[in-house]
């Protein structure tokens, strides 16, 4: 606030992208529709009001610095934000159709999300934005307004967000259909030996339970790969490159893989929830995404599909629709 209050303006952002996007101030000129002398005035203005150095000038061109290049990030992200603001508020003005932004681990992009999307397409006129993330990144993505909804796992901050629960998972070994493990009702700890492990990244949880149980049991993991989120091992595993562990919600989404799924002893026990920011104000739009969700979850899940017979999978009275 105080940049802005202090003289930093939009036109001065939108030059310095694309100035960095063309690479020169003359192309710069040419894509915003002013001369080239004023999109020079507009950078030395930016950089006179942040106190910074952007961009090494040399005779007739300037080169942008490291500064330049960390500061676009931002300045892209901004900018993005608000073009999405205009929008927004463009549609509300019009009663155009709504847009429901839904932040989630992006391996449900593979199942969950377009049987969601499909529900929501067939009932209400809005679109869809899917924003990736961790955990962690889907609640904060929900704290910044730029997703509605999001599908994450407890614990949550009940401060800051209301929940409905989606279903529970236990731990899997996922590996390709013609390995040894196919003939095994379930796997345990010193099944694991001499396999090479496809695992995620040390700092998730997960990684540290499979590990210590591996290492209770005597057995050494052998790592051939490490990836960071969710959705990347079913690719190495299906190439036989090594096995997997994760969760039954997880492994639902790697259908088309066909690959070998048995339960994982010992395991530990997830729960999913959608969850939305705390006191928000649900549209019909965002009451038929979040039971979108919850149905399709049920549909997957044989406990969730259970439960859903004795309970009903209403939204809460929480978001009920706006009368």
């Amino acid at each position: 606030m105080e940049l802005l209050q202090g003289g930093l303006k939009l036109r001065q952002l939108q030059v310095f992208r694309e100035v960095l996007r063309t690479g020169s101030t003359r192309r710069a000129a040419m894509a915003l529709g002013i001369s080239q002398p004023a999109v020079s005035q507009h950078v030395k203005q930016l950089e006179t009001t942040l106190g910074i150095t952007l961009f090494k000038r040399s005779s007739n061109r300037i080169v942008p610095l490291q500064e330049a290049w960390e500061l676009l990030r931002n300045v892209e992200l901004a900018i993005t934000s608000l073009d999405r603001l205009e929008s927004s508020i463009f549609a509300m003005k019009n009663d155009e159709k709504q847009r429901i932004a839904i932040a989630a681990p992006s391996v449900f992009g593979f199942v969950t999300l377009p049987k969601v999307v499909a529900i929501i397409h067939s009932q209400t006129a809005s679109n869809v934005r899917s924003i990736s993330g961790s955990y962690d990144q889907i609640g904060e993505h929900i704290l910044a307004g730029r997703a509605d909804l999001g599908i994450s796992r407890l614990p949550v901050d009940p401060r800051l967000f209301e929940w409905a629960p989606l279903g529970s998972a236990r731990n899997v070994c996922i590996f390709h259909p013609d390995h040894r493990f196919a003939r095994q009702a379930r796997i345990e700890a010193q099944d694991l030996a001499g396999e090479t492990i496809v695992d995620i990244d040390p700092q998730f949880a997960a990684h540290q339970m499979n590990f210590n149980a591996l290492r209770f049991a005597g057995v050494e993991p052998d790592i051939l790969v490490e990836f960071d989120c969710n959705g990347h091992e079913a690719g190495y595993v299906s190439a036989g490159l090594g096995i997997s562990i994760t969760n039954e919600i997880i492994a639902r989404e790697y259908a088309a893989f066909r690959l070998g799924v048995k339960p994982v002893e010992p395991s530990a026990i997830y729960h999913y929830v959608a969850i939305w920011q705390k006191g928000r104000t649900f549209t019909n739009a965002l009451n038929v995404s979040l039971e979108a969700i919850i149905s399709v979850f049920a549909a997957m899940s044989p406990e969730a599909a259970s439960r859903s017979k004795t309970t009903s999978a209403s939204v809460p009275e929480t978001v009920a629709p706006l009368m």
